[in-house]
């Protein structure tokens, strides 16, 4: 019990550490490579850019993956998140998914104080508890559900604490926590449900690897941050 007690209260002093959107502040850009199968099949940045209170975060991704040299699945898309001081007010994506155009337009409806939501996969209203399922920020481990930044989707789920671990990237050594994140409902079909380890860096308060298993062996990692 006592060694429950302890990870417990050392996940919410993990978390509580990293608390709002202003440990990013001073990033400008934050550059992830897509990899499977031990391969770079494409890429996932970040932009920055902050005036007054309000902070834009630009996604850009795109990924091919290829068989006897033949595109078999093919993903490309841009996303933008906008923040009001630690608040998100609203999101945007557009994606292309092998020639199919999924969306989210997501608002805070200051009325209901609820985000009103119209996706490619889900329309309606969900608690400002949920947050865009993204790679930049740390929040995605604190959440008890997150919102599919390509179709709108919610996914509720379990974060879980694995451990301490320093891993090396590109030949950087970093010291991280190592954290499993998966779907809280298991019944749903293996390729919805939301099983992934994630490695957060304390130091710089980013997200530098996550990897999961979907077709092959996945991988976004850390190349480069400004």
């Amino acid at each position: 019990m006592k060694k429950i007690t302890l990870s417990i209260i050392f996940i919410f002093i993990c978390f509580t550490s990293y608390a709002h959107i202003g440990h990013y502040s001073n990033y400008k850009k934050i550059e992830m490579e897509i990899l499977r199968n031990n391969e770079i099949i494409g890429y996932n940045y970040y932009f920055f850019s902050k005036k007054d209170n309000v902070t834009l975060v630009t996604n850009q991704f795109k990924f091919d993956v290829k068989l006897l040299g033949a595109t078999i699945f093919k993903v490309e898309g841009i996303g933008e998140e906008k923040y009001l001081k630690d608040q998100m007010i609203s999101f945007n994506s557009k994606t292309l998914q092998n020639k199919k155009e999924k969306f989210v337009k997501l608002t805070l409806n200051k009325e209901t104080n609820k985000f009103d939501i119209i996706g490619s996969s889900f329309t309606g209203e969900v608690s400002l508890e949920n947050i865009v399922g993204n790679w930049w920020s740390h929040k995605i481990l604190q959440a008890s559900s997150q919102i599919s930044p390509i179709s709108g989707s919610i996914k509720e789920q379990i974060v879980t604490f694995v451990g301490k671990e320093k891993i090396l990237i590109n030949g950087d050594e970093y010291e991280t926590d190592h954290f499993k994140l998966t779907s809280k409902d298991m019944s749903l079909p293996k390729d919805k449900r939301l099983n992934f380890d994630i490695w957060l860096d304390k130091k710089t308060s980013l997200i530098v690897k996550v990897t999961y298993q979907r077709m092959g062996n996945w991988e976004y990692r850390l190349k480069n941050y400004e």
